[in-house]
């Protein structure tokens, strides 16, 4: 019998690889509580340190505040212990996730991937393995080749390439860029399916939609759709709440850095870890993993032509704006806001789902080292973070049948803001067209006055 398990976890590495190291979270709850004291905020605090919990919401136990909700993943094996611990201190809770392995294998996929994928029978509601992603952006390339083309931008850890879309038609003269990046968590798999269909609404559409016709033409949209390749590939072998990429610290003791802490921006100031074990671990330097590098070079080289740059991520229902180190906001605040809200309020007319607006610090948690803040500070014009569903019901784990309504809603954002910045920062049929009747106008009012002088 066990030759025979033996031999089954071989077949099951070669078939899916993987399979025989998987974490497990059998029987592990998530529970949502709102502390209401500064008493009860700092009990949980030791709390999650003494039983080394997993906290989703916020990512550290010092954001941990009196008011504010917070979830917290509790293993089987403590959790009838943290439940009445929690009761005898007089603080309620409500499960959101009854069984957190039932949540995982319902949204794994386990289907062995034999061949290569089409792009004509490829399914944009489920959540796709890296090695379907790879496939998937080589046949986007080939099929769309007038308009898209596929760049090397550097590579992981692990040595795996990361790429990005250029999309946009050619132009002799210089054009802007919208940049987008998804997930740089691992454990993020929405926002990883949004890049993915973000890129087939825009080649499905843009033949008949005004808007994208003419923003194509004085725009190229850069889009990475894995950022953290190698963590993204864990979450999918071993580890599905992974949320750092792969490289090794302390001796190999502990691995991965949180890439959303590692950009040059307050550097590991608040709400980052110089603590290799920990969730929001910074990193040794700013910019020491090549994956933060490969973004950063690339957005350093064409800054002076983005216009937007929008990092896609899960859970909570925001839309940030920087900054998440500091209270003071930046130098173009009221227009961003008024930005963010107007494609706030699209992503409720269509799903009645309401997103959040403000700067990280003040509506969701200090951070440091972000790649939005960090965006920000080299002058890029509009920077936000993209928090998408849900609000905790399923955490990182959003079921594929939420996939479709979420890639819809967020898809009327950012179509939101290119119209936006067709109206102000582009030229258009429309202006063009005024412009050419107050030429007119200006014309006719200067021939009369001429006549009316003689």
């Amino acid at each position: 019998m066990k030759l025979f398990n033996l031999w089954f976890c071989l077949l099951g590495i070669l078939v899916y690889e993987g399979f025989c190291m998987k974490v497990k979270y059998d029987g592990d709850q998530v529970l949502k509580m709102i502390p209401q004291t500064l008493k009860h905020a700092q009990f949980m605090q030791g709390l999650i340190q003494e039983w080394m919990l997993d906290l989703w919401k916020p990512v550290m136990v010092e954001q941990i505040q009196a008011g504010r909700e917070m979830h917290v993943r509790v293993p089987f094996s403590h959790l009838q212990e943290i439940k009445e611990k929690l009761l005898q201190n007089m603080l309620p809770y409500q499960i959101l996730i009854s069984d957190v392995q039932e949540l995982v294998n319902r949204n794994t996929p386990i289907e062995t991937k034999m061949q290569k994928i089409s792009l004509d029978n490829y399914d944009y509601t489920k959540y796709h393995p890296m090695d379907e992603i790879y496939d998937w952006m080589e046949q986007i390339q080939l099929k769309h080749r007038d308009l898209v083309t596929k760049h090397f931008m550097g590579s992981t850890y692990e040595l795996r390439p990361i790429y990005y879309f250029k999309i946009g038609w050619p132009s002799d003269k210089p054009k802007k860029i919208i940049f987008m990046d998804c997930g740089i968590h691992a454990r993020e798999w929405i926002a990883v399916a949004y890049c993915q269909w973000f890129v087939k609404e825009i080649l499905s559409s843009h033949s008949n939609n005004k808007l994208l016709t003419n923003v194509l033409k004085q725009v190229d949209f850069y889009v990475v759709p894995v950022f953290n390749i190698d963590g993204y590939i864990y979450s999918w072998t071993t580890e599905r709440l992974w949320r750092k990429n792969r490289s090794p610290h302390n001796n190999a003791t502990c691995y991965g850095v949180d890439l959303n802490r590692n950009f040059n921006s307050s550097w590991c100031s608040v709400g980052a870890s110089r603590d290799c074990n920990s969730q929001t671990f910074c990193g040794s330097a700013p910019a020491s993993e090549p994956e933060t590098q490969a973004v950063a070079n690339l957005m350093e080289r064409t800054k002076s032509q983005i216009l937007f740059y929008l990092t896609i991520h899960s859970y909570g229902q925001y839309i940030l704006l920087p900054y998440g180190s500091t209270t003071n906001p930046s130098v173009n605040h009221v227009e961003m806001t008024k930005v963010a809200e107007a494609a706030a309020a699209k992503m409720k007319e269509k799903h009645n789902i309401v997103y959040t607006v403000g700067s990280s610090s003040v509506v969701l948690y200090e951070n440091s080292g972000s790649s939005c803040d960090w965006a920000g500070d080299i002058g890029i014009k509009f920077s936000y973070t993209f928090e998408l569903r849900d609000n905790g019901t399923y955490g990182f784990q959003l079921p594929a049948e939420l996939i479709k309504p979420t890639c819809e809603e967020t898809m009327t954002a950012v179509i939101s803001m290119m119209e936006y910045a067709n109206e102000k920062y582009l030229e258009n049929s429309a202006k063009t067209v005024t412009f050419m009747w107050l030429n007119v106008l200006l014309s006719c009012a200067v021939c009369m006055y001429y006549a009316l002088l003689h």
